[in-house]
């Protein structure tokens, strides 16, 4: 009878030593390093991101192999409110504060978050094979300008930036019946390389991308807003930790050197 109860203990111990092995074994789903997890993030970012965003996607993807990043691209406008519709977007990056502001208002960016990310400045560009009398953005009020890309006002931040210099400049009113308003910037870009306008208003950083456009001027610091890239979170995700570490990443040297070779430089560079 003590031999069964003898063997019966070690029995019971041996089951309870097991149990605490497998709770505790590093192979449990508990335990798993977030770090390591796979995420699929969606970044919503402004269309004048394209190129440097795209090169970003190889570099961070050598890094994070098991993160897929999924872009789309439009007007700051637009994809601000595509966010207020509910739409499933990780991170959020505008050409443009006063976007990312409703946002913020509204409660949608995870707190803590938001940064300035990237400065631009505003050009006049016209078709590299077009003769042109265009010299500075005044001239653009001449007769033999007739017709003027530019983004549209309302939802595309180059637009507000290009209505401002020309208002700054006393010459809107006279402009704005030549303006061939674009949805964004890449298609106002697009307006000036096929010849279709006789100049465009656009970044820095858009004129630089193509060889089809010469860059005319450059808009004076004090004639509109600073042209700023702010970045955060979306509030809904359920990949905080992901969206985090690539913007992390996007403050770092190696994204600073792809996006200053495009004509951007950090905002906090001054």
């Amino acid at each position: 009878m003590m031999k069964n109860r003898s063997l019966f203990s070690s029995l019971g111990w041996l089951l309870l030593s097991s149990t605490v092995v497998i709770a505790c074994s590093p192979t449990s789903n508990t335990s798993s390093s977030p770090a390591t997890q796979s995420a699929n993030l969606t970044i919503s970012a402004a269309a004048s991101l394209k190129n440097g965003m795209e090169e970003i996607k190889s570099l961070y993807q050598q890094e994070k192999p098991h993160i897929k990043l999924t872009y789309n691209f439009g007007s700051s406008g637009s994809l601000q409110r595509q966010i207020e519709q509910g739409a499933p977007v990780d991170v959020f990056i505008s050409a443009a504060t006063n976007k990312m502001d409703i946002l913020e208002k509204q409660g949608l960016l995870l707190d803590n978050t938001r940064k300035n990310w990237l400065k631009n400045e505003i050009v006049l560009i016209v078709p590299k094979e077009k003769a042109t009398e265009i010299k500075n953005f005044p001239d653009l009020s001449s007769k033999p300008i007739r017709k003027i890309a530019m983004g549209e006002p309302k939802s595309v931040p180059a637009g507000q930036y290009a209505k401002q210099v020309l208002t700054t400049l006393k010459i809107f009113e006279q402009v704005k019946p030549k303006a061939v308003f674009a949805r964004d910037v890449r298609q106002a870009l697009n307006y000036v390389e096929t010849g279709n306008v006789d100049a465009g208003i656009v970044y820095l950083s858009d004129a630089k991308s193509s060889s089809q456009v010469k860059i005319i001027a450059t808009a004076p610091a004090d004639s509109h807003s600073p042209v700023v890239y702010p970045i955060a979170v979306v509030k809904s995700t359920k990949n905080v930790r992901a969206a985090q570490d690539l913007i992390d990443f996007l403050f770092s040297n190696r994204a600073k050197t792809v996006f200053e070779n495009q004509g951007f430089k950090l905002a906090e560079e001054g």
